[in-house]
């Protein structure tokens, strides 16, 4: 038996644009990024994919391009579950820097490791600061010592790993093929898990925005192959793009 799962990276935020680390910081999609999520909605439709519930984190970006691409393919009525697990890797001091300007600052040895270290983060903010989860009301609930100040991608698959066995898995199992739309780093940790990559391999990995990544999965939930929807060679040229980001 084998089963299928679908991510996508948000649609082109503002502050991709302006190349800033976005982090936990809510930001719009830019007009791109919408029809972004509209080419995602129309891919899927082309596929005859169909969902059961979709999964989101709880920043706007991903909730829009959820929101859009759902509705592209007439299935806005479908459950949607918004999740601060599947939240973008807070980015701690750098959070709306610009990538370019950093890197001149610090120099792009230093800045490169704190973007893509696996297990490098870049320093913590301090709890008063406005940029520091704890003073966001959408995580008023949750116990201090959960939100991060600052995370390297080994922090969010530590992070993101609870919610996939625990929510995500049980709808892939019983029928409820997931939709995830989140964040080009809460995806790569769960590509990492899903596809078995080294913490090594992981570094050199970049999702494109705004195009569904379909995964088979064994009922071990295994994967058995994935592949990008839409033209080969526009994914690839994404993705290098993501790579060429300053810093």
């Amino acid at each position: 038996m084998s089963f299928k799962l679908v991510l996508i990276r948000h649609g082109q935020s503002t502050w991709n644009l302006e190349n800033r680390f976005s982090g936990w910081t809510d930001v719009p999609l830019t007009e791109l990024g919408i029809e972004e999520a509209r080419q995602a909605g129309r891919l899927m439709m082309a596929e005859k994919l169909t969902f059961g519930v979709v999964h989101t984190s709880v920043l706007v970006r991903s909730i829009k391009t959820a929101e859009i691409a759902l509705e592209e393919m007439g299935l806005s009525w479908l459950p949607v579950t918004r999740h601060w697990r599947l939240n973008e890797r807070h980015y701690g001091a750098l959070q709306g820097l610009n990538k370019k300007e950093t890197s001149e600052r610090h120099g792009p040895e230093q800045v490169q490791i704190w973007r893509r270290s696996y297990s490098v983060a870049p320093d913590p903010l301090d709890p008063d600061d406005p940029r520091h989860p704890r003073n966001d009301p959408r995580y008023a609930a949750l116990p201090p010592e959960l939100l991060p100040a600052t995370e390297c991608l080994k922090d969010v698959v530590k992070r993101m790993l609870p919610y996939w066995y625990d929510r995500i898995v049980p709808d892939v199992v019983e029928g409820r093929q997931p939709l995830i739309v989140a964040h080009g780093n809460s995806l790569r940790a769960l590509v990492k898990h899903l596809d078995g990559l080294s913490d090594e391999e992981v570094v050199d990995l970049n999702l494109p925005t705004g195009v569904p990544l379909v995964y088979e999965l064994d009922d071990m939930m295994a994967r058995v192959e994935s592949r990008f929807l839409g033209d080969a060679e526009a994914v690839a040229a994404a993705a290098a793009a993501v790579a060429r980001q300053a810093g």
